[in-house]
């Protein structure tokens, strides 16, 4: 293993060693043969030649995981806060030059950021159109996923994938779902990959016993819908807590889920995500999270849950593009260095 995880990880070092509660026999797991997994799906060849396209580009090529570069929080946060802190991401070529130099498997960004640069850059990078937006001009804000662009639009500038986000939770998720089931549906069939963003979304998941926005049997649940209506990848914050379901007391659950799938440990609660994707078949990619005070730490940290956990990535966003380029390549670089290291195995 290289002394540089072990360094970044500093007193987080034991999450190298630890054993998870439910085994990874269970799952199917990330590996060169990873579209292998779709064959017996309904997915068409076009849809697996994308998704080896997808899987063969970065320093990742081959590997099983990806390493992807997203940016979007322009339209989801707002473009003056996004990029103020380096306003060379206000030019799209930019960002797709940041993901190439960064070693990325892929770039997710909106209509307008790979529209713009589509020409020059979608046979050198796979692009993956984000479809959706939550829009901040509504005053006082809501928060809603709107389609900003179309399926037709994504496939007529060359994009290997698409992208959506459903809030899960939200007052909106039931239109949310059957307008991204059918953007999908239209994705398979004109041979794109598709990546969902489950997110979940509503103020009563917030409490003072806890943020159950990240708890591992709701996210769970997320990524299980999400792989029903067949996203083939599923975009996840990282658990920090569970029984949601309990503490909240609504939907169902079984003392089973708490005593014998997981632990408070972030592995379990991550390995428990990626249960809910059909036993790691439909992979698992952990959000980076916003920018702090210890990018390169946190970064490194969750890539390493992830991967441990039987997670197929990292898609890490603010973390590198609100930094000056050099040192957002360095950042994405040991994200990937970490799914590179054959010594950081599953736990």
């Amino acid at each position: 293993m290289g002394f540089k995880t072990r360094e970044i990880l500093g007193k987080d070092e034991d999450l190298l060693n630890y054993k998870a509660k439910v085994s990874s026999d269970l799952l199917q797991l990330p590996g060169p043969d990873v579209t292998d997994s779709f064959i017996l799906t309904d997915r068409n060849n076009r849809v697996l030649s994308n998704m080896e396209r997808l899987m063969s580009a970065g320093r990742l090529s081959g590997t099983g995981h990806l390493s992807i570069l997203p940016v979007d929080q322009d339209i989801e946060h707002g473009a003056g806060v996004s990029f103020a802190p380096n306003p060379i991401y206000f030019d799209p070529e930019n960002i797709v030059k940041l993901a190439i130099e960064g070693g990325c498997n892929a770039v997710a960004s909106t209509l307008g950021v790979l529209g713009q640069v589509s020409r020059k850059y979608a046979h050198k990078i796979p692009f993956c159109l984000k479809l959706n937006h939550n829009e901040l001009l509504t005053y006082p804000n809501t928060f809603d996923q709107i389609m900003f662009s179309s399926v037709q639009q994504a496939y007529d500038m060359g994009a290997c994938a698409v992208g959506a986000t459903i809030y899960f939770g939200s007052e909106e998720s039931d239109r949310q779902i059957v307008e991204v089931a059918r953007a999908f549906e239209e994705a398979h069939r004109l041979g794109m990959v598709t990546i969902l963003w489950c997110y979940l979304r509503n103020s009563a998941f917030k409490t003072d016993q806890g943020d159950f926005h990240t708890a591992a049997d709701l996210t769970g649940q997320a990524n299980h819908l999400g792989v029903t209506i067949q996203a083939d990848i599923i975009k996840q914050k990282l658990p920090e807590c569970d029984r949601g379901f309990t503490t909240l007391k609504f939907g169902k659950s079984s003392p089973l889920m708490y005593d014998e799938l997981v632990t408070d440990h972030p592995i379990d609660l991550c390995r428990y995500q990626v249960l809910n994707c059909y036993a790691g078949r439909n992979g698992l990619i952990n959000s980076g999270g916003a920018s702090g005070d210890n990018d390169l730490f946190d970064a490194v940290r969750t890539a390493v849950i992830n991967k441990r956990a039987g997670g197929m990535g990292l898609i890490s966003g603010r973390k590198a593009f609100q930094k000056p380029m050099n040192d957002g390549v360095v950042l994405l670089n040991a994200i990937q260095d970490v799914y590179l290291d054959d010594s950081i195995t599953l736990a």
